[in-house]
């Protein structure tokens, strides 16, 4: 993920919607919190 990001020609300003499918592979909506799940294997929890 770290070296498709380094390899990008401009800088990320603003969402973009090809990346966002080529990164992740989903999202999980809990109460509490929310999982991302890339598709390179990581999940990040984000608390509310």
């Amino acid at each position: 993920m770290e070296d498709f990001l380094k390899d990008q020609a401009a800088d990320i300003e603003g969402y973009d919607e090809a990346l966002v499918r080529k990164m992740i592979e989903k999202v999980t909506v809990y109460e509490e919190k929310f999982v991302v799940e890339f598709k390179a294997g990581i999940s990040l929890d984000v608390e509310r």
